[in-house]
């Protein structure tokens, strides 16, 4: 009799753990899926869907179709994070929560691409795209000189404007021999200077396919009138001043020299402004 009762409870046991049980074990699986595409909306084919469960940490892959459609199956309920990703383009991540019942949620990705076509994608090879340490170096020595050259035009620029203004103490009635003296060591000065300014320029080594803007260019045409204004005003100066030592009236080809200098001053002075002002 004992022995009975003890099977019967047993038994009575076992029913009411498999009565409680059984719901859980009949719960149906949830799933996710949905479609991962570009902003135009064309699916893409091989993205990597990850579906991770923030609770335990568990992460379940899976990669879309050619169309882009994705299902990832056999999700417990809980909190999830799901990204989504392809080669070219940003990921982009999404929260969702499954809850109990076997529910089946829908979730589209549309991902935005994060690169720009390279050089090769645009047809250029390696030895295209490789840098010459050569090209360097002299992109890196003209640079160099250009500095110079700009510092040092801006320097001659001073004893140009004060050989300008001590012109009047040179030359007509109010002339005298200490002002001409004074004159002509400043108009040396600056030959001087501008001769090198025009050295740092002249032999500034050359980056082929370099196009010169606007200002550069009329920087380059200017330089073409004060450059040969440069050398023959010192060379009419001297005679001029050689005349005026002698006690002769300036005359001949001297007498062009205040007209020369003027040139060359203006010329030299709308030179240093086209690459000042930007126009």
């Amino acid at each position: 009799m004992e022995l009975s009762l003890r099977k019967v409870i047993c038994a009575a046991a076992a029913l009411a753990c498999a009565a409680y049980s059984a719901p859980l074990c009949a719960q149906p699986a949830a799933s996710v899926s949905g479609k991962v595409a570009g902003l135009s909306g064309v699916g893409l084919a091989g993205a990597t869907v990850a579906v991770k469960n923030t609770a335990t940490g568990q992460t379940t892959e899976a990669h879309a179709g050619p169309d882009g459609l994705y299902t990832v199956s056999n999700l417990a309920p809980g909190d999830y994070e799901i990204s989504a990703s392809a080669e070219g383009f940003s990921a982009l991540a999404e929260k969702l929560t499954i809850g109990a019942g076997g529910q089946q949620q829908k979730l589209d990705f549309s991902l935005s691409g994060n690169t720009a076509p390279s050089l090769g994608d645009l047809g250029f090879g390696p030895d295209q795209t490789k840098g010459s340490a050569q090209d360097q170096a002299r992109l890196d020595r003209r640079s160099h000189m250009l500095k110079i050259h700009q510092r040092l035009g801006l320097i001659t620029a001073a004893p140009l404007l004060a050989t300008i203004i001590t012109s009047t103490r040179a030359g007509g009635r109010s002339g005298t021999t200490s002002g001409r003296e004074l004159h002509a060591a400043l108009g040396s000065a600056t030959a001087g200077l501008y001769f090198t300014t025009a050295y740092f320029s002249i032999f500034a080594p050359r980056v082929p396919g370099t196009a010169n803007r606007g200002p550069i260019r009329l920087h380059k045409a200017l330089a073409w009138i004060h450059g040969p204004g440069m050398i023959l005003t010192p060379v009419l100066g001297a005679m001029a001043f050689d005349q005026r030592s002698k006690g002769e009236k300036v005359h001949g080809i001297a007498s062009a020299h205040g007209v020369v200098a003027a040139t060359t001053g203006i010329a030299y002075g709308l030179a240093l402004l086209s690459v000042t002002i930007k126009f």
